[in-house]
């Protein structure tokens, strides 16, 4: 196991404090929960497909970033951007997105391990290995098809977010529910349901991130299995519809899951918020220009362009201050309890950060703030990774084969 170096003695911490820090953020098992890498493993910057070992370029996580900040294991979300890709071709590109994960584990056996299951991950981080799960965002990628949504799980994939920004024909989501050109089903249809069941059977974690409210209780009502929120914040803190309320805390808390909180600065601070709200005209205008060069060659929008303009716009807005992203962490342990909180980064997939947080080789940092505030060393254990551990467990144990 590496020894984590402490981090920069900044703010209220002592030496002694940040020695302490460094010692339990070595010592816990870190995991992440969402990370939108897969993208560059199809293509980057340089338009060509980037490898995970390779320099780290202007991602969040590569395996030297993740080492540094002893971070165990990554879900890696599989996303397919509904507006590039038509209905009939998202599964596509999701299977071509798992594939490139698989190729990674292909050409670095000795340091990468494909995971399955909480014990997949114990025994990769005893051999010495970062451990790859596999999440579906975005339930439009399954195509109204339970056979198409058995077999990712064959394939690998570990839990799937319900919707995206986008509704989608069996799920309705908080990203466009004002739009009135968007058709909506308020919350789950039928097949919806049947979604959710046959992922209980599976042993498959439900991600309700992105999910509308509607769309979420509904979940509560069918669910057997503990749930989770792979990548959200509160809403208390930030007023954004991606985040969750304190009923909706204490409700997936009362289910046995976890909020894994996102670290988006737009998710986690009202006023980064506000700012950029104000600049979304300028911002849509720069995206449909983008889209019409890309259609007039007849090929979709790559990731990496769509989010160098998301980058040079949040360029334009000072970055909040660590602190706010910690007092996601504090609000979600006092509504939920320190039993439903984890990490859920959203690397490789946002546009901003908090001040202090640059990649995954800054997770200590976060561990080093909680600390401060009067976490114990067993709370932060849960905290880093425990929780998501037990959560997995129990899907698994809930499932019938």
């Amino acid at each position: 196991m590496k020894t984590i170096d402490p981090p920069d003695a900044t703010g209220p911490f002592v030496s002694a404090e940040i020695q302490a820090a460094a010692q339990i953020h070595t010592a816990a098992l870190v995991i992440d929960t969402h990370a939108d890498t897969p993208q560059r493993f199809l293509e980057d910057e340089s338009a060509e497909a980037w490898d995970f070992t390779s320099p780290l370029g202007a991602g969040h996580i590569n395996l030297a970033a993740a080492r540094q900040g002893n971070l165990a294991a990554e879900f890696f979300a599989l996303w397919v951007d509904p507006g590039p890709y038509s209905p009939g071709r998202y599964a596509h590109r999701a299977l071509t997105l798992l594939d490139g994960v698989l190729e990674q584990v292909r050409r670095h056996p000795s340091e990468l391990a494909l995971c399955l299951s909480p014990a997949d991950i114990l025994a990769a981080r005893a051999a010495g290995k970062f451990a790859l799960l596999l999440g579906i965002e975005g339930g439009h990628s399954i195509e109204n098809s339970l056979a198409l949504l058995r077999l990712y799980h064959r394939l690998g994939v570990r839990y799937m977010t319900l919707t995206w920004a986008n509704s989608n024909e069996w799920a309705d989501s908080s990203g466009d529910l004002g739009d009135p050109a968007v058709p909506h089903h308020n919350g789950l249809t039928p097949f919806g349901r049947d979604v959710i069941a046959e992922m209980n059977r599976l042993g498959m974690m439900i991600d309700v991130s992105h999910a509308s409210d509607k769309t979420l209780a509904d979940v509560l009502d069918l669910t057997r299995a503990p749930i989770l929120a792979s990548h959200s914040c509160a809403r208390a803190l930030c007023d954004s519809p991606r985040n969750l309320t304190d009923a909706q805390l204490r409700a997936i808390a009362a289910t046995g899951g976890a909020v894994m909180v996102n670290f988006y600065a737009a998710f986690v601070d009202e006023r980064y918020r506000q700012a950029l709200i104000a600049l979304k005209p300028e911002r849509t205008a720069a995206h449909a220009a983008l889209a019409a060069e890309f259609a007039a060659r007849a090929e979709p929008v790559p990731f990496h362009a769509s989010n160098r303009i998301d980058r040079e716009f949040a360029a334009r807005i000072p970055r909040p201050p660590l602190a706010s992203l910690i007092d996601h962490f504090d609000h979600i342990v006092s509504v939920a309890g320190i039993d439903h909180v984890g990490i859920g980064s959203d690397f490789d997939g946002i546009s901003a950060l908090p001040e202090g947080i640059d990649s995954a080789a800054d997770l200590p940092r976060i561990t080093a703030a909680l600390l401060g505030r009067g976490h114990s060393a067993a709370a932060l254990h849960k905290l880093l990774g425990g929780n998501l551990m037990r959560v997995f467990a129990a899907v698994q144990t809930a499932a019938v084969s």
